[in-house]
């Protein structure tokens, strides 16, 4: 496992802390975790973005797409 370092603002370490006494977790198991869903989100945008991007991936209007889903016209 690596460490690494980061400057943040003072108020968000308080809130850091705040979180961390709450949630009874370290620090670095809130930051750990922040960080994994930030990366995730950011890989599910990354997917998104490449899809809207390519022009074979058919564009569906939203409703068909809830009629067929409803099973209604």
């Amino acid at each position: 496992m690596s460490q690494i370092t980061a400057r943040v603002p003072d108020a968000l370490v308080e809130a850091l802390d705040a979180a961390a006494t709450e949630l009874k977790q370290s620090r670095a198991d809130i930051i750990r975790h922040a960080l994994e869903r930030y990366l995730e989100d950011f890989e599910d945008f990354t997917v998104a973005m490449e899809r809207l991007r390519d022009p074979a991936d058919p564009i569906l209007e939203w409703k068909q797409v809830r009629n067929e889903l409803l099973g209604s016209d």
